[in-house]
């Protein structure tokens, strides 16, 4: 995959692009800190939006930066992904499902090393041919399409932020910038075969401690 900085170089339309990307994950982060979520589904469901926009859009930088139709559509169509997804997590956490924080680093860690995880990695980090395979879908279905394919991706360190991490805003931190190093920097599938070999060491660190 070409290099961010290499694939903006000299194009301003691009520049600009890629700073209203960043500008929206700005806002999102800190309308996220400041925000009190309320009781019940909406106000979770309001604040895991805001992470997710946060923590996710910046890893979608190159396919934001080829595509030619309307950025803000498929923008909407991706979150629409994750912020359907919140569903999964506030009933777990509502629910208090019991799984130990070592289970679930270790089934995130197996997850990060299996073939499907390098599956869906391959397809995000791959923005040219994920447009040739779409050409046809309109804004928003791409950024859904888009959207599912980075949640096959993501699922596992989703599971550790919320079930291992209680949603805490630092380990967002630390999870969106591994996603964005799986998906946009060179080596990504290294990163995650690495990052997957560290939730295996940890699991089995917390789980004797």
């Amino acid at each position: 995959m070409q290099p961010l900085w290499r694939s903006v170089a000299d194009d301003r339309t691009k520049v600009l692009a890629l700073a209203a990307l960043v500008a929206a994950s700005a806002v999102a982060w800190v309308l996220l800190v400041t925000y009190e979520p309320s009781m019940g589904f909406v106000g979770f469901a309001f604040g895991w939006t805001l992470m997710m926009a946060a923590m996710m859009l910046p890893s979608i930088a190159p396919l934001w930066l080829l595509y030619r139709g309307s950025r803000a559509g498929m923008a909407v169509g991706y979150l629409v992904v994750w912020s359907v997804v919140g569903i999964v997590p506030y009933l777990a956490m509502d629910r208090a499902m019991g799984l130990t924080v070592p289970v679930v680093l270790g089934l995130a860690g197996i997850y990060e090393l299996s073939p499907l995880k390098s599956a869906c990695l391959r397809r995000c980090r791959n923005p040219a041919a994920f447009l040739m395979e779409h050409y046809r879908s309109g804004a928003v279905r791409l950024g859904v399409e888009h959207g599912v394919w980075c949640l096959g991706c993501c699922v596992g360190l989703m599971a550790v932020l919320v079930l291992a991490a209680s949603m805490q805003l630092v380990w967002a931190v630390v999870i969106a910038a591994a996603v964005f190093v799986q998906k946009v920097l060179p080596r990504g599938e290294l990163s995650a075969r690495l990052i997957g070999v560290g939730l295996l060491v940890a699991a089995l660190a917390v789980a004797v401690t």
